[in-house]
């Protein structure tokens, strides 16, 4: 890769990163439902914004349904449950559960289609990074840490499923820009009336300038900045190179957590994350 292409792939890394520090700064005032509502919604706003800008228009009507589970798996359930679990958990620990996402990936894959089989070695990179999480959740009990850290594996088993299901918007003929537009709004339709039910927003007291700049920078920075710049990099050095920022949003997540609010990993957290880059690396290396 070109010295541009590391300096695009660390700035999505932070802004991926990133959005761990923001969860945890907007639930100082906002209920989960809220922090998710803004960030689809306003993701959606300005994605569908530059989609029309661009030229392309909207994706087409026959593929609006799978837009429909896109939106639930790779934005509604993760978003939400990692919004939950940081109400028990520092972000900088969500941040490398979130690192697990590929583990589960190349398990749905391996389940869901012929041509990505699980081999020898992507299997020991599994059960390596398995083991990481394991490490990070020795010693913890059921009334601890475990039930936020299980919603984080939650999201990345969720982030895997779509994963995969995203493969058929190639093939039909949708770029990643409608798909990535697409996905935000059937998420903030679908989210809205419930977001309404629930958290009844007319009747919240106003939660300070500070909740409410998160949210933005989440939809902002860390949605529609950070799509663009995926797309970008996917252009120019391809999907291996895309591949390369899992390894680098837990350190942006951690470092960006130990700037801003001052957190820390415990020393199991650290060797947990060493086991889940060394599957990682183990299925790269077999996926080459």
């Amino acid at each position: 890769m070109k010295p541009v292409d590391w300096i695009l792939l660390w700035t999505l890394s932070l802004l991926w990163g990133g959005s761990f520090v923001f969860n945890e700064l907007a639930l100082a005032g906002l209920p989960a439902l809220s922090i998710v509502w803004g960030r689809v919604a306003l993701a959606a706003v300005i994605l569908g914004l530059v989609v029309r800008a661009s030229g392309q228009g909207m994706a087409p009507r026959r593929v609006w349904p799978a837009l429909v589970v896109m939106g639930i798996g790779n934005n509604l359930v993760p978003f939400t449950l990692f919004v939950l679990a940081q109400g028990q958990i520092t972000g900088a620990l969500a941040s490398v559960l979130n690192a697990t996402t590929p583990l589960f990936t190349v398990l749905v894959a391996h389940l869901a289609t012929a041509d990505e089989r699980l081999t020898p070695v992507k299997a020991a990179g599994v059960g390596l990074g398995f083991a990481g999480v394991v490490a990070m959740m020795a010693g913890e009990d059921l009334s601890g840490e475990v039930p936020a850290m299980l919603a984080c594996l939650g999201a990345a088993l969720s982030y895997g499923l779509a994963g995969v299901w995203g493969r058929r918007f190639r093939a039909s003929g949708v770029t990643p820009l409608q798909t990535a537009a697409g996905m935000l709004t059937a998420s903030s339709v679908m989210l809205t009336p419930v977001w309404l039910a629930v958290d009844r927003p007319w009747a919240m007291d106003w939660p300070g300038w500070g909740p409410v700049a998160a949210v933005v920078a989440l939809a902002t920075l860390s949605s529609a900045l950070a799509y663009l710049i995926f797309f970008r990099i996917l252009a120019r050095a391809g999907a291996t190179a895309i591949s390369l920022v899992t390894f680098l949003i837990p350190f942006s997540a951690a470092g960006l957590g130990w700037l801003v609010l001052g957190e820390r990993l415990e020393a199991r957290h650290f060797l947990g994350l060493a086991l889940i880059l060394g599957g990682l690396a183990l299925i790269e290396r077999a996926r080459r």
